[in-house]
């Protein structure tokens, strides 16, 4: 059974009631990089962090203790448009989660000093990032796909960035963007609908109606580009990509689709079959998309030799143009099809991941769509739907590279 409603400051409730004693529920704020201003790289992040660090009433030290003493977990993330701040408790403990997240997000004070100590920590996982270039590929990418965007700067921000942010920076940033009508409260487990109520509204209901008073701005045009940077890596770390559709666009599920088909994880994906397992030519293969309010990115990723890095990119060119020239077979549309539903239907029987898309589904659609409605467009995609996909995404023109090469 799901539940849904809206308290009068804005925030909106969505809960599933399963008959698991484990209750998951999180607070998803539309906020994230794309919303800092020139000066504030990096500060959505550093938000996210410091909200943990002491409010009116609590201690940095009783904040993390309060659920972690009675074996739940709290914890928050930060992605280029929303941030989450998250728990995970028993069904009995749901009272403590959903007011300490109350707490931190309405009542965080910033401390000076924990803000100092937190800019190390930040600092220092800045560093342990910069030593993963399979995951800083990414950023680097999508810097370039967005240039002089927002949007395209990287979560973490930079060290000198970091450094400079005082406890006022960090209340500018909550006052201006964590807004009562961008966030949503969601929830799954063991509760029933009059308790849901009466702790919202005990603990969100209270908060001051905040709407927002600014616009995302629109990312600048893109501009194709090919480059290769120098790194001391064991192997050449690869994206070919293109800007895709934004999440509103009638065309995401068989862009997903597509791509799940091409470079899913599954090991039976069309690229992982022809460049690892009949070639040799690599050990990871991977396509990703993200789609956000008004674009969104396609990326092909792969580690390679470098002495067979251009060998692997001609074949991946040549695997997209075929997939625009050549639609799928009643056969493969049918296989393709079953296992994009099958990891659908899996992935919903996580509750936290289900949490967490009920979440942003009512964030940023004002409505959340049961796994009947998701399967139903998935079997709606025709063979020529992936073809004309394939021949629009993936112009020989419009494709973007970036190589970290030894």
């Amino acid at each position: 059974m799901i539940i849904r409603f809206e308290l009068p400051n804005g925030i909106r409730v969505i809960h599933k009631q399963t008959a698991s004693p484990v209750v998951f529920c999180g607070l998803t704020v539309e906020a994230g990089t794309r919303d800092e201003e020139a000066n504030e790289h990096g500060i959505a992040h550093f938000l996210e962090h410091t909200l943990f660090k002491g409010t009116k009433k609590r201690r940095a030290y009783h904040i993390n203790n309060r659920l972690d003493s009675a074996g739940g977990e709290l914890n928050a993330f930060t992605t280029k448009e929303e941030t989450v701040i998250q728990a995970c408790v028993t069904a009995d403990d749901f009272p403590k989660a959903i007011e300490l997240i109350a707490d931190i997000t309405f009542n965080s004070v910033f401390p000076k000093n924990e803000i100092n100590k937190e800019k190390q920590v930040v600092c220092e996982e800045i560093d342990s990032y910069d030593d993963c270039p399979s995951e800083l590929i990414f950023d680097d990418f999508e810097d370039l796909l967005f240039s002089g965007s927002s949007i395209g700067r990287n979560i973490l921000g930079t060290k000198k960035s970091v450094k400079s942010y005082t406890p006022e920076d960090v209340k500018r940033f909550v006052l201006r963007t964590y807004n009562t009508d961008r966030m949503v409260f969601s929830s799954t487990g063991k509760i029933s609908e009059r308790r849901l109520k009466y702790y919202c509204e005990k603990y969100f209901g209270t908060i001051l109606s905040n709407p927002r008073q600014f616009s995302r701005i629109e990312p600048n045009e893109y501009k194709i580009f090919d480059t290769k940077k120098r790194k001391k890596t064991h192997q050449a770390h690869v994206i070919l990509g293109n800007r895709g559709y934004n999440r509103y666009d009638d065309r995401r599920t068989a862009l997903t689709l597509l791509l799940n088909y091409l470079g899913g994880p599954a090991s039976n994906s069309m690229l992982n079959m022809l460049l690892r397992e009949k070639h040799g030519l690599v050990y990871t293969v991977e396509t990703n998309c993200t789609m956000y309010d008004d674009t969104g990115n396609v990326t092909i990723y792969y580690a390679s030799s470098e002495t067979n890095m251009e060998k692997t990119h001609d074949r991946i060119r040549s695997e997209l143009a075929k997939a625009g020239k050549t639609p799928l077979s009643k056969y493969q549309l049918a296989k393709a099809k079953k296992q994009l539903v099958g990891q659908y239907l899996i992935a919903q029987e996580n509750n936290e991941h289900l949490m967490q898309t009920m979440g942003k589904n009512i964030l940023n659609y004002n409505c959340y769509e049961g796994h009947e409605t998701v399967v139903r467009q998935i079997e709606a995609v025709t063979a020529t739907d992936l073809a004309d996909i394939a021949n629009e995404i993936f112009m020989p023109d419009m494709i973007s590279r970036l190589a970290y090469i030894t």
